[in-house]
């Protein structure tokens, strides 16, 4: 039996070539409260333009690895990959906070696409949010070290 969950929007990402901001719905701007204080967060979104029945059945793929395209990797099951084709299409980014202004976030880079639904935001915390000493396959070596930003 599979259980079902209702997930709501909380707001909106917006994509521009100029600049990127989350747009807050009214009703969760008090969530925001103490936001400013913090200079990154996580952001969870949903995958909507992958969202279909067949990208919802997608089980394995060949991970990709931005920073080397000539890596062959091997044939995986989805949840060892960031493919937005999966069971559930629920999109993870930590972006840095620009800005805030009543409710816009500001934020320095973002991978989804424009009126994105944002579907939650959760503060980034070093101690819990980064873990050394990771293992990795031989394929994602490449992506071991950190991001700087």
């Amino acid at each position: 039996m599979t259980d079902k969950f209702e997930l709501i929007s909380i707001g909106t990402i917006h994509n521009k070539t100029d600049k990127i901001w989350l747009e807050i719905f009214d009703e969760f701007i008090p969530a925001m409260l103490n936001l400013e204080h913090f200079s990154h967060i996580i952001t969870l979104w949903w995958i909507s333009g992958m969202d279909t029945k067949e990208n919802r059945k997608n089980l394995q793929g060949h991970p990709r690895v931005k920073l080397d395209v000539n890596i062959q990797t091997p044939l995986s099951g989805i949840f060892t990959t960031r493919s937005p084709r999966r069971p559930n299409p629920i999109g993870l980014t930590i972006v840095k906070i620009l800005k805030i202004e009543g409710n816009k976030i500001y934020i320095a880079h973002h991978d989804a696409f424009d009126y994105t639904p944002l579907i939650d935001i959760k503060p980034y915390i070093p101690n819990s949010d980064s873990i050394q000493n990771v293992k990795l396959p031989e394929w994602f070596e490449s992506l071991k070290e950190k991001r700087e930003e």
